[in-house]
């Protein structure tokens, strides 16, 4: 019982003191004032401006609307409605997100943006310093001093020894006259023996030998090293008889190639750098020497002739080469790197920085491309900024139909904005990959991917197209973007295909290559083709055996017809033909 009546007292006296102990703290609160500052701190919480939603920190396409995590595990960040924004398309970010998307920006540069091409080519001798040597009688060589060809000669060496019935009575007439004593005919037959290949040397030495020589000695007249050698001891030769031909290769030529839309910028003096494979570290400078006037039909390059000194002879004729031209140009432009302009196959952009959190996707034109840094025509002025990192999420975070769209007709762009907000719209863009085309009955057949406003699944398809659309240059395995409509047949009918965004869909195991055809093995299944340069396999104009595709019927093809082919990379290692079609 006393235990009782103790424990009771015991919670008594607990209640009583915290009491107490409540009423204190509470007076020292009040008498510190963070009462007041929590209130404050509430009143200024709730004069922030509204979330308007939240969204992946790494996706802004990904929104919600409550706070939690993104597919990639981070939380999500609000979005804050801007009340003092009245511009279209203006992007408002907080710190937070700008620091964990990376933002970077940059100033827009004007000054001088010297343009860069970059292509290959062979080395060639410098055919200025290729001479040939020809007899100018006929004859029989007798004795040959040069065995092969790329044996070095020096000047005044001893090529060959020539027996010339024609020389040997040019030389008797000489002696004759000298014996005459008779001038004009000395001078007469001096004359013909210079016209007929014999050196001064030579001439003196029979003057004083006054012997008839049966053998005239033939000398080089340059240094250098054989470089073709057509004769052998005992051949009979004539004028026309192309002997042999000495080269030097001191200097040589690189015959590099450069696209048509390129060819404008080449001028002659222009400063080029070469790198060559097989002698790697070792940077060669050269000089455009010259510029061929006409345009390869086949491969639509322009070519460049380029001089390089080459004292050590260490390039050798047909080695591979890697060569950087650079075209400079006294124009000042506006200019931004490369990675800050978003491509488009209606326009191109780039997001402006605006100040405190804002930014601006806007239009830009753009002009010529160099190394890292791309021309600005029109949409930008000098030393503003613009996005250089993380701009495609902030891009697709712009309000470009507020922005952009308002451009156009303002009935087009309501009905545009009704189009967006129905449920199910009449028209929605989709994308997709050609698998047939069928021009007699004007339908395509595409795998599409999911088109989320009509509620359908990736799947295979056809499609009527309308008549005023030509499907004529449309191929199969060509990815494809285009507009759909449902026609109140319920059919779905393409109304218009963007072919910007309409391209060729090969991975880096497929490339097209043009050339002919030299030889069919019908048995094996293989073409053997002549085929034009590859660039984006490094691959230079070559000839090479393929094997064909089993689903291509080769039996109708003829040697020489031109076709461009494409070709897969196999896991084999091989390389295929998979697809072929005749050149117009």
């Amino acid at each position: 019982m006393n235990k009782l009546l103790t424990g009771v007292a015991l919670i008594i006296l607990g209640i009583a003191t915290g009491y107490l102990a409540q009423r204190h703290i509470s007076d020292i609160v009040d008498s510190t004032g963070l009462i007041e500052s929590t209130n404050m701190s509430s009143d200024q919480s709730s004069g922030e401006k509204d979330i308007l939603y939240w969204v992946a920190p790494m996706d802004a396409n990904y929104r919600r609307e409550e706070p939690g995590k993104s597919p990639m595990g981070m939380d999500l960040v609000p979005v804050y409605a801007d009340d003092g924004n009245t511009e279209d398309g203006v992007v408002k970010i907080s710190p937070t997100v700008e620091n964990n998307l990376g933002v970077r920006v940059s100033p827009v540069q004007i000054g001088i943006l010297n343009r860069t091409i970059n292509t290959v080519g062979y080395v060639n001798f410098d055919e200025e310093k290729i001479f040939h040597v020809h007899s100018r009688v006929e004859g029989w060589v007798e004795q040959l001093h040069v065995r092969s060809v790329g044996q070095t000669v020096k000047k005044g060496q001893k090529l060959f020894e020539l027996y010339s019935p024609e020389l040997v009575n040019a030389q008797e007439e000489f002696i004759t006259a000298l014996k005459s004593k008779n001038n004009i005919l000395i001078n007469a037959s001096k004359s013909r023996l210079r016209f007929l290949g014999i050196g001064n040397t030579q001439i003196k030495s029979l003057e004083k030998s006054r012997t008839v020589r049966q053998r005239i000695d033939v000398y080089s007249q340059h240094d250098g090293f054989i470089n073709e050698l057509n004769i052998r001891e005992g051949m009979f030769i004539k004028p026309a008889t192309d002997i042999l031909s000495i080269g030097q290769i001191d200097t040589v030529w690189v015959i590099a190639e450069v696209f048509e839309l390129q060819s404008g910028w080449i001028k002659t003096e222009q400063k080029v750098d070469m790198k060559v494979g097989a002698l790697p570290g070792i940077p060669w400078q050269g000089t455009v020497d010259y510029i061929y006037p006409v345009l390869d039909a086949k491969t639509r390059t322009l070519q460049v002739r380029v001089r390089f000194d080459n004292p050590e002879e260490q390039l050798k004729p047909n080695m591979y080469a890697q060569l950087t031209i650079h075209a400079q140009t006294d124009r000042e432009t506006l200019f931004v790197p490369r990675e800050a302009v978003i491509r488009s196959g209606r326009m191109d952009r780039v997001v402006k920085a605006l100040g405190e959190g804002k930014y601006l996707s806007v239009a830009v034109k753009t002009g010529i491309e160099s190394d890292n840094a791309i021309e600005i025509l029109d949409g930008l002025q000098a030393n503003e900024k613009i996005v250089t990192s993380a701009q495609f999420l902030i891009d697709s975070e712009s309000s470009l139909t507020a922005s952009f769209e308002r451009m156009r007709d303002p009935v087009s762009n309501e009905m545009t904005l009704d189009m967006q907000a129905d449920e199910n719209p009449e028209q929605v863009w989709i994308d997709g990959e050609i698998k047939k085309v069928m021009p007699g009955h004007n339908m395509l057949t595409i795998s599409h991917k999911p088109v989320d406003a009509w509620g359908w699944p990736s799947m295979v398809m056809d499609f009527t197209v309308q008549e005023n659309i030509s499907i004529n240059h449309l191929e199969a395995n060509s990815s494809i973007r285009f507009l759909a409509k449902k026609l109140d047949s319920g059919s779905i009918q393409i109304i218009e295909i963007d072919e910007d965004n309409s391209r060729q869909s090969m991975d880096d195991s497929q490339a097209w290559v043009k050339g002919s055809i030299n030889t069919i093995d019908k048995e094996q299944y293989r073409l053997n083709l002549s085929h034009e340069s590859v660039e984006v396999w490094g691959w230079p104009s070559m000839m090479m055996d393929f094997s064909v595709s089993k689903s291509i019927d080769i039996s109708q093809l003829k040697k020489g017809q031109s076709f461009q082919f494409l070709v897969k990379k196999l896991d084999s290692g091989a390389i295929e033909i998979i697809n072929m079609k005749q050149e117009q």
